[in-house]
């Protein structure tokens, strides 16, 4: 669980410096064309594959050089339906970014779920032996019962003492994941839009398409 949490933190981190950057420049390849790198970003991981499928459909090629720039201001503007693959490389972007974030979630879901039934187990159990303590004993006293017992009681607490902060860290870890997602999706349209609005001409070049 400590893990994770760094592990989304250090995530969430990133993002905020990916979108500082990317909204200081008004040109939305700028982070592309410097190749600068921003480990654990899900969100620069996004921008990544619809910076890379753009620059293929416009200039053919996603290696950048120093004629990178000047190659982006002469190529001509991408159709709606190339704009659509664009999208398309952001769209497995995000689903593989959801994938990675949710990784090991699983573990803990079955700690928060599991811990109670495990606690109720050991209760059942400790009754049985008390019972069993009070048969061998031939009568009802505590000497018999309290094996048992205590067995049961310490199983439980053990059980709670597992799912409570599981549950607490679950719900933390839950939050920020949908967090997380949400500004991937956000993300994703935002840049489509701008991708839309720079390098998008309609009606020109595709009508012109037997």
């Amino acid at each position: 669980m400590v893990t994770k949490f760094r592990y989304l933190s250090f995530c969430k981190r990133q993002n905020e410096r990916f979108y500082d950057i990317f909204h200081e420049d008004r040109q939305p390849l700028r982070i592309y064309e410097k190749n600068i790198y921003f480990e654990g970003s899900n969100i620069y991981d996004i921008y990544e594959a619809g910076a890379a499928e753009l620059s293929f459909q416009m200039l053919g090629s996603i290696e950048v050089d120093e004629t990178f720039s000047s190659r982006l201001k002469t190529a001509e503007k991408i159709t709606p339906s190339q704009l659509r693959a664009v999208q398309a490389a952001m769209e497995r972007a995000v689903g593989e970014s959801a994938l990675r974030l949710e990784s090991q979630m699983i573990v803990l879901s079955t700690a928060v779920s599991g811990a109670p039934f495990l606690g109720l187990l050991g209760t059942v159990w400790g009754v049985m032996d008390a019972f069993a303590g009070i048969a061998v004993a031939g009568n009802a006293n505590l000497a018999a019962m309290a094996p048992g017992i205590s067995g049961s009681l310490i199983t439980t607490i053990i059980s709670l003492l597992v799912a409570i902060p599981a549950m607490f860290g679950y719900n933390f870890l839950v939050t920020t994941l949908r967090s997380l997602l949400v500004q991937a999706d956000n993300f994703a349209a935002e840049f489509s839009s701008e991708i839309e609005h720079r390098y998008v001409e309609f009606g020109t070049r595709e009508s012109r398409r037997p």
